[in-house]
């Protein structure tokens, strides 16, 4: 009986919401980042289907329109993790999702009224609908996801961002080159956000209490390993402000989340003009060589996964070791082929693109290592602390190019790029030994859903206070015996 109690079934209602997390970020990625094929189908016809209307755009207003999905993102990030607790998660990623596909579904009209401007217009209505639904996903997996499943719940989710990336490269190029042309791109995207708002509004809930398929047995498993009072679901819980800008583990997070985005951004995007530049290859021309890591990043994920699972089962280590160790693998080793692929010249072009490719798929365990790290901190708060970490790591990749070309302003000098790799390296470094100093799995004080309130004054506990020194320390025992035999968090 207690073997049926303390593990579940082996797939309920708890894996339905970690699959539509997965399908969610893979649709959100997939129409956020299939601007970078449609823009080159808009301006260069001949190379996917001619039949529709071609674009003179410069290189510049191409920034703008690729950058622009950005300007809206960072802005609701916040807003997202303060409305999912006001209003609970399924409300806010099913408006959230549905706003994107809209805008999505809009996109070739207005780019047939107001050219580049108007694409710019809706990339940034598009990126203030995604913003919210980021911190959402966190929320909905601490609700969901008992503790001992967490993880992989949370990484396998989180393996959509690495199939929405090859997904948004390969599809979008082949609808570009139907008879759906590049406005194709946009209505499919818009079409399977639609589809997928459709399962979120049936199959979805905010809590195992609330969904309607549940059954008794995962329903208990998972309220009595999350240990909640009866109102939980029903009481919004203040913020503690205070202590959470106060705390050294999630500093260390936030730190480290930033970290990741620049040596990330300085991966995916300043390489290929390095290897264009210095290395005189054209990897946007090559799909094969564009998904290359993307591909690795996504079969990396799955490894890291199993692993992880494995490590965790087993005991063989605490998820703060895990979670660091995966880290670091994520950042460190990525450091060093930065470097190395500074180094190398015009006859080394497939050990350039090898290196680039282990790079961004080893980067994947960043996932395990620090992603999902906002649960471990806060179950109560995780959307508050995913709103605030990726509206500040969202802040880097804006920054980051204006960097590289401040100092590569000439692409083909190489010792300039190296200076570029450099400066990604030791922030990856440094960024992960501020995490392996004060980052934590340990759920924080402040998460406690009492923390604010007002505690009662010691004088004012009654007949308790005036307790005999044996009675004390009858009752300090008794407190240390059952500390003692109660399985420690990590």
């Amino acid at each position: 009986m207690s073997a049926e109690t303390n593990n579940g079934p082996t797939v309920g209602m708890r894996h339905v919401q970690a699959l539509l997390i997965f399908l969610n970020i893979t649709i959100m990625f997939i129409g956020r980042l299939n601007v970078g094929v449609s823009v080159v189908a808009m301006t260069n016809a001949d190379t996917t289907n001619p039949d529709f209307p071609e674009y003179d755009w410069t290189q510049a207003e191409i920034s703008y329109i690729l950058s622009s999905f950005f300007w809206g993102y960072i802005f609701t990030q916040f807003i997202g993790g303060y409305l999912c607790k006001r209003y609970g998660v399924k409300s806010v990623m099913f408006w959230g999702v549905f706003g994107s596909g809209v805008c999505s579904a809009l996109t070739p009209l207005f780019i047939g009224f107001g050219e580049w401007q108007a694409y710019c217009g809706i990339r940034v209505i598009m990126g203030l609908a995604q913003g919210l639904v980021f911190p959402c996903i966190h929320q909905h997996l601490a609700k969901w996801s008992p503790p001992a499943e967490r993880n992989r719940l949370g990484a396998l989710s989180h393996t959509g961002i690495e199939c929405g990336n090859v997904s948004a490269m390969f599809l979008s190029g082949m609808i570009a080159k139907s008879s759906l042309g590049w406005p194709g791109i946009s209505y499919v995207s818009a079409g399977i956000a639609f589809f997928w708002c459709a399962l979120w509004f049936v199959l979805a809930a905010d809590n195992p209490t609330e969904s309607r398929f549940i059954g008794e047995r995962e329903l208990h498993y998972i309220e009595s390993s999350l240990k909640h009072n009866e109102k939980y679901h029903k009481t919004i819980i203040p913020v503690p402000w205070k202590a959470i800008w106060t705390s050294a583990p999630f500093l260390a997070l936030l730190i480290v989340r930033c970290s990741e985005n620049w040596g990330l951004s300085t991966l995916q995007a300043e390489i290929p003009s390095y290897m264009n530049g210095v290395l005189g290859m054209d990897m946007k021309s090559n799909a094969f060589f564009s998904a290359l890591p993307f591909l690795a990043m996504w079969c990396m994920s799955y490894i890291y996964l199993i692993t992880a699972d494995v490590l965790l089962s087993k005991n063989l280590v605490s998820l703060t070791v895990l979670r660091k160790t995966y880290n670091s693998i994520a950042f460190w080793i990525p450091a060093a082929t930065l470097i190395g692929i500074g180094f190398l010249d015009k006859d080394q072009k497939n050990f350039a693109i090898a290196l680039m490719t282990i790079s961004v798929g080893v980067n994947s365990a960043q996932t395990i290592g620090s992603v999902l790290n906002t649960i471990d901190l806060s179950e109560n708060h995780a959307s508050i602390l995913m709103g605030i970490v990726n509206t500040a790591a969202n802040f880097v990749p804006i920054a980051t190019p204006l960097v590289v070309g401040w100092i590569a302003e000439d692409t083909t000098d190489r010792s300039k790029w190296q200076i570029v790799f450099i400066i990604a390296s030791v922030i990856f470094f440094v960024g992960n030994c501020i995490y392996l100093i004060f980052g934590t799995a340990v759920t924080q004080p402040w998460d406690a859903e009492d923390y604010l309130q007002i505690k009662e004054p010691e004088l004012a506990k009654g007949p308790a206070s005036f307790a005999t020194p044996n009675e004390k320390f009858s009752s300090k025992i008794n407190e240390n015996t059952k500390e003692n035999s109660s399985p420690t968090i990590r």
